[in-house]
């Protein structure tokens, strides 16, 4: 079924458009992951914090340290993206 659906579509846009629909589904894919790995980070740590409250300064700040990170590869993958669409 998915190899249908990927052939029509295949067939239906140019080489060009090929490249511009796989670096719209790349960026919804960066966005999408991103989403998903801050909110196991944010819940993981909230987690931590229950069971350790005296830990809380630490956990926040490695949680906000990870968070960024991930942020930033994320925003990374978007750039590249973009840039395979308009260049």
């Amino acid at each position: 079924m998915l190899s249908a659906i990927l052939t029509v579509l295949l067939q239906a846009t140019a080489g060009a458009a090929v490249g511009k629909m796989g670096a719209a589904i790349g960026a919804g894919l960066a966005a999408i992951g991103a989403g998903m790995g801050i909110g196991k980070i944010g819940a993981s740590a909230m987690e931590a914090i229950a069971r350790q409250p005296e830990a809380s300064g630490d956990i926040r700040s490695n949680m906000i340290v990870s968070a960024a990170l991930i942020e930033g590869v994320a925003f990374f993958a978007v750039i590249v993206c973009i840039l395979i669409v308009f260049v």
